[in-house]
């Protein structure tokens, strides 16, 4: 056959029709394992008769199927975000076409029967050709999409000779750009499967459910012969074709996925099934399920590992699974293709809304102005609908699956709307969605990606969009770009949800950073991404984009989902605790609530909370549990944790918390006063502080070496600050922040305070900031005021407002009453909550793949830097700040493009903050709202320095019990 196969725009043949995936009692054999393998530079180059048995593949090397050929050292893996690796010239791809022939031999088992059977795979990227002893089977095409051959026939007990030659390009990457890692082969299960005569060919479960009667009905739609058995609903053989009606069945949902197991059988085959009884539907421009409207409180997930690929072993799935139920994820959209068919399984276990989408994103002709798009193209009319078909056909059986999604990102035309008119035709028990369907002509929901918090509440009022659109259910399919530090704002699209009822949630593009597992010339490990492969096109860093790491690691992000799509809110109104229900469908029965008290970060009481059941959407009232006097600022702290074990988290497990004050934090401290400045030949001294006399800079505080404070205005910007057609980052290096410069004014001893008046200021520019910082003192305590006031006409927002200064380094160990424990900021501070924590310098870094500004604790009232030996320094603030401590500068952050090129110096770097700039999405979405950009104003920030003697011996440092 010609190579012409390739570029043709067809989805392949030979295969045999799509059909549900399943396993039965039928014997079947997994090929996966250690195969022969040849890299060729081209199709033309590949050698021919590799289909032969006496082909000689001894000089090849080996490789593990499932597998990428560029992770086992041939080639090398490329990312792109949307622009196609190679020419646009559809359908043909480059002649330097790399072509990856494998080879296996195999035996049968001895107990193997004669007869029918197939050869199935579920994964090959992109086109693949398959010979079996010898006799071709066909071309398929569809990467991540299942294919099966009839290979009965041709199966022999000793010596079968697998071939499958596999080329990098064909017509079908077109379909392909689906912003991840390009990578090639062979990378999903190979299946031998025996099919009995007789047996079960296919099947379709139609389990509905009845909201108003709680009755379930069951019919499996299959070949005559084939019946079902459920014996918990007392069905016993049920023939295909036939309604059964079960009385007071429960449903299947997302926070309770109660499945029946059942047999799928005939006299040749038994087929395992789990069903889940459920109805969606779109009713009075809502998503129901189960007559319940729902909310997506989802996350984009693309099938990655740090060393596999998109070969993700099933351990990894699972961690998955159980890391966003615990961090109250409910929903998955499988961006941008079908998963592993047993990630689905396992929504259906643990309980996930799931939108299962197809394989298809043709983005990079967006960069054409979408001239030649195959989504319009006649020629690719068969693949489109193909596509459509092998994806609801393998999952259709799934109760996870509540909506069939088109694809992404690939324009519109005549060719989606075919697949959408297949699908409905299909499979009308579910909606169809697609984003780019702006106009919903042939899609049941409103979708957006990115849309602003200004344009979803116009969708919520119904005041955007022609009347079609506006009588859909609207989700946004992906917002809250986490991307580096972020995103913020997930609260007030949070708001958004509950304030409109036709807005249902979305899904955070996304869950997983695609960083490659690396090690660089010193041993070191990192995690690689666009460009350190060595590829002259790629998207660099925007492949590093997830709520998790790429070893499964939670980044701050994920506690901030946490949080702000907790299902169970409890707040402080009017004296009294009030708990909402946010669920769906669940009632808080299954929660045990407990209290604590905590007066300035020490736990002085807990006890059980009583709380009655609350229904889904409904709140209740509850006085203060009965409570000690206390004389500090104290805080109740309650928690909803689960009463019972759950496959995706223990007993215990917090679901949601809530905080309330109860007593406040007494009058400050009187002012550290009564020292006077005195100055002598080489420095100036005021209390337990020494300053130099012609900079009026701090020096040494009660022995202790520091150099500063002094105004800063920098941060390293994050991946949100760099997004975006009009970056905040590139405003504030157009205004030169990041390279003030500062000029002292004036140094001048005032009665009993040194007052230091200075100028900070860009070169090159006439705006500036003036500060002035007066300081006083008494015997141990050393007091700043600072005043900052701006100074000309400012172009932009500020990165942070407030002060830098550096410690020896032996201070590593932090503790702290604010909020914490993780960092937060301006937009992304729900998840932290106010108590009394502790942590190394090194721990609360946050080490983002791509280096950036992190680790910022916030509504500080006190933080103390100590040695080993208890040594070190305290700051008080007058109003609450915040803090960063690190081992480098945020220059020198800001210069790191890896987490190795961050070396510790020999001070820590601590900046006592004001405030910083908030987050954001604007590295591929909506900036910082209002509310929270740092304005140059006026301001002022007071902090009392204390040195910390050492402890006495054997006495800890912090004696008392910190915030659980």
């Amino acid at each position: 056959m010609p190579s012409s196969y390739v570029e043709d725009p067809a989805p392949g043949h030979g295969s045999s029709a799509p059909r549900s995936a399943f396993r039965s009692d039928a014997p079947a054999i997994g090929l996966g394992g250690s195969w022969r393998f040849l890299l060729s530079p081209a199709v033309d180059a590949a050698p021919e008769g590799i289909e032969r048995d006496d082909f000689d593949d001894g000089g090849w090397a080996d490789l593990q199927v499932p597998g990428h050929w560029q992770l086992a050292g041939h080639g090398a893996p490329a990312y792109t975000n949307v622009r196609y690796p190679f020419p646009v010239d559809p359908p043909h791809v480059p002649s330097d076409n790399p072509t990856g022939d494998h080879r296996l031999v195999f035996d049968l088992p001895d107990d193997w029967p004669d007869g029918p059977a197939v050869l199935r795979f579920d994964g090959i990227d992109s086109c693949g050709r398959v010979w079996l002893n010898g006799a071709e089977l066909g071309v398929t095409k569809g990467s991540r999409l299942p294919t099966e051959f009839d290979v009965g026939a041709l199966l022999r007990r000793r010596g079968n000779v697998l071939a499958v030659r596999v080329h990098q390009w064909s017509a079908g990457s077109y379909l392909e750009d689906q912003d991840m890692w390009w990578l090639s082969g062979i990378f999903r299960d190979v299946t031998l499967l025996a099919r009995p005569a007789g047996g079960v060919r296919d099947f379709t479960v139609d389990a509905g459910y009845d909201h108003l009667t709680g009755r379930g009905t069951l019919r499996v739609d299959a070949d005559s012969g084939v019946r079902v058995s459920v014996p918990e609903l007392g069905i016993v053989g049920l023939p295909a074709g036939q309604l059964a009606e079960v009385a007071d069945v429960e449903p299947w949902s997302a926070e309770a996925p109660r499945l029946y197991e059942g047999e799928i059988h005939t006299e040749a085959e038994r087929v395992p099934v789990r069903i889940g009884f459920r109805t969606v539907a779109v009713e009075d421009g809502q998503l129901k399920v189960n007559g319940r409207r729902i909310v997506f409180r989802g996350v984009n997930r693309h099938e990655f590992h740090p060393e596999s690929g998109r070969v993700v072993p099933r351990e990894f799935a699972v961690a998955d699974i159980e890391l966003m139920k615990r961090h109250n994820v409910n929903a998955v959209r499988t961006s941008h293709y079908p998963p592993d068919s047993a990630f689905l399984d396992l929504c259906d276990t643990y309980g996930l809304w799931v939108i299962d989408e197809n394989d298809v994103e043709t983005h990079g002709f967006s960069e054409l102005d979408w001239q030649g798009n195959p989504s319009d193209d006649p020629r690719w009319a068969d693949a489109y609908v193909d596509r459509m078909r092998r994806m609801v056909e393998r999952d259709k059986n799934h109760p996870s699956v509540v909506m069939w999604s088109l694809g992404n990102e690939a324009g519109t035309g005549r060719n989606l709307a075919a697949a959408a008119e297949w699908t409905h035709r299909r499979d009308p028990t579910r909606p169809v969605h697609y984003e780019g369907d702006t106009d919903c002509s042939y899609t049941d929901v409103h979708s957006r990606m990115y849309a602003s918090h200004d344009e979803v509440d116009r969708i919520g009022q119904g005041v955007e969009g022609p009347e079609r659109v506006r009588e859909r259910p609207f989700i946004l399919c992906e917002f809250g770009h986490a991307m580096g530090n972020g995103p913020g704002g997930l609260l007030e699209y949070r708001d958004l949800f509950e304030r409109h009822t036709r807005c249902q949630g979305g899904f955070v593009w996304e869950w997983l950073d695609h960083g490659m597992a690396q090690h660089d010339a010193e041993g070191r490990a990192y995690f690689a991404y666009g460009g350190d492969f060595g590829e002259p096109l790629h998207d660099g860093n925007f492949v590093i984009d997830g709520l998790v790491r790429p070893d499964r690691t939670p980044s701050p992000a994920l506690a901030e989902f946490a949080k702000v799509f907790e299902p169970v809110r409890i707040t402080g109104v009017d004296g009294a605790l009030r708990v909402t229900n946010h669920y769906d469908i669940l009632s808080t029965e299954h929660l045990d609530f407990s209290w604590v008290l905590e007066e300035e970060g020490i736990e002085v009481a807990h006890g059980a909370l009583t709380v009655p059941p609350v229904a889904a959407g409904a709140a209740t009232d509850l006085p203060l549990p009965g409570l000690p006097a206390t004389a500090k600022e104290s805080w109740l702290t309650v928690r909803a944790a689960l009463g019972a074990d759950t496959p995706w988290a223990r007993a215990g497990h917090v679901v949601a918390w809530g905080q309330t004050r109860t007593a406040p934090a007494p009058a400050p401290a009187a002012p550290a006063t009564g020292a006077a400045p005195h100055l002598t030949a080489t420095e100036l001294r005021l209390g337990p502080g020494v300053f130099d006399p012609l900079t009026g800079r701090l020096t040494a505080l009660g022995g202790l070496p520091v150099e500063g404070p002094r105004l800063d205005l920098w941060r390293a910007p994050t991946d949100n600050d760099r997004g975006s057609d009009d970056p905040e980052e590139a405003r504030w290096r157009a205004a030169g922040l990041h390279r003030l410069q500062h000029r002292v004014v004036a140094v001048e001893p005032l009665g009993d305070a040194l007052v230091v008046r200075t100028r900070a200021a860009p070169p090159g520019l006439g705006f500036g900031m003036r500060a002035d910082y007066r300081w006083s003192a008494d015997g141990q305590r050393l007091r700043l005021d600072l005043d900052v006031h701006p100074d000309g006409a400012w172009p932009c927002t500020l990165p942070r407002l407030g002060l830098r200064m550096a410690l020896p380094a032996a201070l590593g160990a932090a503790e702290w009453f604010g909020r914490g424990p993780g960092e937060a900021y301006a937009d992304s501070r729900q998840a932290a909550r106010v108590g009394r924590f502790t942590g190394t310098v090194d721990a609360l870094q946050t080490p983002y793949v791509f280096p950036q500004e992190n680790g910022n604790r916030i509504d500080l009232r006190w933080l103390r830097l100590t040695s080993d030996d208890g040594a070190g320094l305290r700051v008080d603030g007058e109003a609450p700040f915040a803090f960063t401590a690190r081992r480098w500068t945020s220059e020198q952050l800001d210069a790191a493009t890896r987490t190795t090129d961050l070396v510790p110096g020999d001070t820590i770097v601590l900046n006592l903050d004001l405030a910083q700039n908030g987050l954001g999405s604007a590295s591929c979405g909506p900036g910082v709202l209002p509310q929270y950009r740092l304005q140059p104003e006026s301001a002022s920030l007071t902090l009392t320095f204390t040195p910390q003697p050492p402890s006495p011996a054997g006495t800890p440092a912090a004696e008392e019990t910190p915030s659980r």
